[in-house]
């Protein structure tokens, strides 16, 4: 993409996406590069958002993003009474698009795909509006393939991706991460001690996400001390899951062991904001994760080894392609649910924590796959059309 956008007088802009953090968050780390090149070039910048109304469209406010709802509907590509439902929330939405698009009639709108995004777009299209969207996973999701004919332009995630969409307006771009997120990363060890883990032995990070990973914090606690023995832990598990994960794992680890030691060798938390995500992948030797794409590009962003259980459930099984597609560069091993035993993930666990070879490797390979400048190479392409 451009690398240089001449400053322009004034710039509407316009985002959307939404229904889950991944969608959201990679909105805000375009916005506030937006905000960054706006005010180094004298660019005056009108930056505005309208889609769901979620708990994720809050955290755009950081950026200074006039926020605007619609109305929305989940497009399923299986059979589902709730797309009875839906259907006629798509209709609303748009409408709703169509009338507050009126008003804003921006220069240019940026997608990130998700619940909501495809009225905008349409809407967008109407007016002739020019449109960017941008696909984190390896698998396009329905909203993406569709607003895919109605884009000047397309950014991918995944190598991989590019075959979907039309190779003349298609660009790898990587994932946009706040800078905040890979600046000022502490060293390992500090952060270890910064968490209350000892510093000279292995530590784990299992991320489960802002609502947690049910089924992999019950396989956790259940079979904690066999993982207790390769490696300290330290548990990212959703507020919903905190209380009882908490409680089982004090039951679990007072029967194995005894004393202060016990408890620095697992913590559970239930969430982690900006600087403690920062704080815990800094520390981790390793990571085990789910495989949304947002997480798959904080984890590559610090260059660290990972084990990653795809959600079976997810939409279009997203999760599993992305985590083999991920995989396949060396930085990632893959464990499915139903493969998810507690010999499998101890000898996985210490393969990779017990060998330093196989960590560097892991490292570079994860690195590698990482782009740094995603979000500046998008924020500029979005000045480039809406100028």
């Amino acid at each position: 993409m451009p690398e240089n956008v001449h400053p322009y007088q004034h710039i509407k802009a316009l985002l959307t996406g939404g229904g889950s953090g991944g969608h959201v968050y990679p909105l805000l780390a375009v916005a506030e590069r937006l905000r960054g090149i706006a005010a180094a070039e004298n660019i005056d910048l009108d930056l505005n958002y309208l889609g769901p109304k979620d708990e994720w469209i809050s955290s755009l406010a950081v950026a200074h993003v006039g926020l605007g709802t619609i109305v929305s509907g989940k497009f399923r590509r299986y059979f589902s009474i709730e797309n009875i439902f839906d259907i006629p929330k798509f209709f609303i939405g748009l409408f709703e698009a169509l009338f507050k698009i009126y008003f804003i009639m921006p220069d240019v709108i940026f997608s990130k795909g998700g619940t909501g995004a495809l009225s905008v777009v349409l809407a967008g299209w109407f007016y002739k509006i020019p449109i960017i969207i941008h696909e984190s996973d390896a698998i396009p999701g329905l909203t993406n393939s569709i607003s895919s004919r109605f884009a000047s332009r397309i950014a991918v995630s995944f190598p991989k991706t590019l075959e979907y969409f039309h190779p003349g307006k298609t660009a790898f771009a990587g994932t946009p991460v706040r800078k905040a997120v890979v600046s000022d990363i502490p060293e390992k060890a500090a952060a270890k001690e910064r968490l209350g883990f000892d510093p000279a032995k292995p530590l784990t990070l299992i991320l489960g996400g802002s609502q947690g990973a049910q089924r992999v914090n019950e396989f956790i606690i259940t079979n904690l001390p066999t993982f207790l023995k390769e490696t300290q832990i330290f548990h990212q598990t959703g507020t919903a899951n905190y209380k009882n994960v908490e409680y089982l794992s004090r039951v679990t680890v007072g029967e194995s062991r005894a004393g202060d030691t016990a408890k620095r060798m697992y913590i559970p938390v239930p969430y982690l904001n900006q600087e403690e995500v920062k704080v815990a992948l800094a520390a981790a030797d390793l990571v085990i994760a789910r495989s949304g794409s947002g997480t798959i590009a904080e984890i590559s962003a610090f260059g660290k080894p990972s084990i990653l259980i795809p959600l079976t459930e997810s939409a279009n099984d997203h999760q599993r392609m992305n985590a083999y597609e991920y995989s396949k560069t060396g930085a990632a091993i893959v464990i499915e649910e139903n493969n998810l035993l507690p010999a499998i993930l101890a000898d996985q666990i210490k393969s990779i924590v017990q060998n330093p070879m196989v960590m560097e490797r892991m490292n570079v390979a994860a690195k590698n796959l990482f782009k740094p400048d995603a979000a500046e190479a998008i924020a500029r392409e979005i000045l480039r059309l809406g100028g």
